[in-house]
């Protein structure tokens, strides 16, 4: 059975034709920003239902870094969308999703959406998940970052998304790529409140031996 979403567990859910939706309903949206392999395998995690929308640019590095189609990427969802498709259902605030996921978000998408520009659906439904405070999920794909993006950045999480750079961590010990990528959308899905076991969870570090320098610095 699919997990409720964060929102849904405080009492808000949406309203569809005949019935409160218990399940959580997750659009994933790819853009042109190198490190498609995220939005892949967080669609290929998320529970359904899910739908994709894939800019232009999205797509074409698909087929760069991956070898995929934007066609084979909409196969991985219940429903997709053109990003150019302004009357989607998607664009309007009565659309009954529950969160949004960005991955990769390129600087130009993260900078739009902080701007309140809604130019395609991407950054239309952005802006819908902000306004009908929906959670947000940008996993940021750029380095190094200028003050215009950190600037950007902290607009957006001080209006309620969450800023997520992809950054794998290595207390797991990563043997793979993979291993690293998994990591990153782990901790996507965590804060989409989706239980998962992509990554190996940090179980704090042993006790310092008696004596050892450890414990010395801890004692001064």
């Amino acid at each position: 059975m699919a997990p409720r979403a964060p929102a849904m567990q405080r009492g808000q859910d949406f309203l569809t034709a005949d019935h409160f939706d218990a399940v959580m309903r997750t659009v994933v949206a790819i853009t042109g920003a190198s490190g498609i392999v995220y939005g892949v395998r967080l669609l290929k995690a998320l529970p359904s239902p899910k739908t994709v929308i894939v800019s232009e640019d999205g797509a074409r590095l698909a087929e760069m870094e991956l070898g995929m189609t934007g066609e084979d990427i909409h196969r991985l969802a219940d429903d997709h969308f053109s990003n150019s498709d302004m009357f989607s259902p998607l664009a309007s605030g009565s659309a009954s999703f529950d969160s949004m996921v960005v991955a990769p978000c390129s600087a130009s998408t993260m900078s739009k959406i902080s701007c309140g520009i809604a130019d395609n659906l991407v950054t239309r439904v952005a802006s819908v998940a902000l306004k009908e405070r929906r959670r947000l999920v940008l996993l940021i794909r750029e380095t190094p970052l200028s003050s215009i993006h950190l600037s950007n950045m902290e607009r957006l999480s001080q209006a309620g998304a969450f800023i997520m750079p992809a950054c794998p961590a290595f207390y797991p010990k990563p043997r793979t790529v993979d291993d690293m990528i998994d990591f990153v959308v782990g901790r996507v899905l965590d804060e989409l409140g989706v239980k998962n076991q992509l990554y190996k969870r940090w179980a704090g570090r042993p006790a310092a031996t008696k004596g050892s320098r450890a414990s010395r610095r801890t004692r001064r």
